[in-house]
């Protein structure tokens, strides 16, 4: 037996229509910076949707986060974010959007170089930026958990960190922002949730049968739906 904690505060909120539940989601006085990834989001107008559900609210847009995140993209935001008095983040787009938002949520209060959150492992992060996500790319579980990694391009690393700061407040799970998408980076999704679903059913032999059923489950779908 291994004893374990098991706590996830992120507030689902899946289906149809969801986007638009951002405006009692997000606190009615915030300062939102949005941060996605390419131009998808503006083109497939989630975007629009998302700026539309803030209203009132102060928001700006930071874009650019590229897959396998990095710090250096990363810092640029953080910038923004000190810069303009930004005190919620909202994250519009797939796992490495959200992992981005998760570091720079945690740097931007960071004293000294914030790279030593991922030399540390998040164990130095005593506080973050509050933030939400729309997820546009299902596969890593990044919404709903408080990991992340983040690539430094400048040291040839990429390291992982986690804390019960960077859990996200809540995610919108809206299906239908997956329809968009190009058939190569739906079939990414499948191979993706594949793997993630494979490292932990063959690394961690602790004799938990029930979460095993749980993942041979997730496979024997992939399996069936992936083509």
């Amino acid at each position: 037996m291994l004893n374990f904690d098991f706590h996830n505060p992120t507030h689902i909120v899946f289906g149809k229509g969801r986007v638009a539940d951002l405006a009692k989601l997000v606190p009615a006085a915030a300062k939102v910076l949005i941060l996605v990834g390419g131009a998808s989001a503006e083109k497939t107008g989630t975007l629009a949707e998302v700026r539309a559900a803030l209203g009132e609210r102060q928001h700006a847009t930071f874009s650019g986060i590229e897959p396998n995140p990095s710090f250096e993209t990363s810092m640029k935001a953080v910038d923004q974010v000190r810069s303009g008095g930004f005190d919620f983040l909202l994250a519009v787009g797939g796992g490495s959007v959200i992992d981005a938002v998760k570091f720079i949520a945690a740097a931007v209060h960071f004293e000294g170089d914030a790279w030593a959150i991922l030399e540390k492992r998040g164990r130095n992060i005593t506080q973050a930026v509050p933030f939400g996500a729309v997820l546009t790319l299902p596969a890593t579980g990044s919404e709903m958990n408080n990991g992340s990694v983040i690539t430094h391009r400048g040291k040839g690393a990429k390291l992982a960190f986690s804390s019960v700061h960077t859990y996200p407040l809540f995610s919108v799970l809206d299906p239908t922002k997956t329809y968009t998408l190009p058939p190569q980076q739906l079939a990414n999704g499948v191979v993706d949730a594949f793997v993630h679903t494979v490292e932990q059913y063959l690394t961690y032999p602790v004799n938990a049968p029930v979460q095993d059923r749980f993942a041979e489950g997730i496979l024997q779908t992939l399996i069936e739906i992936g083509p």
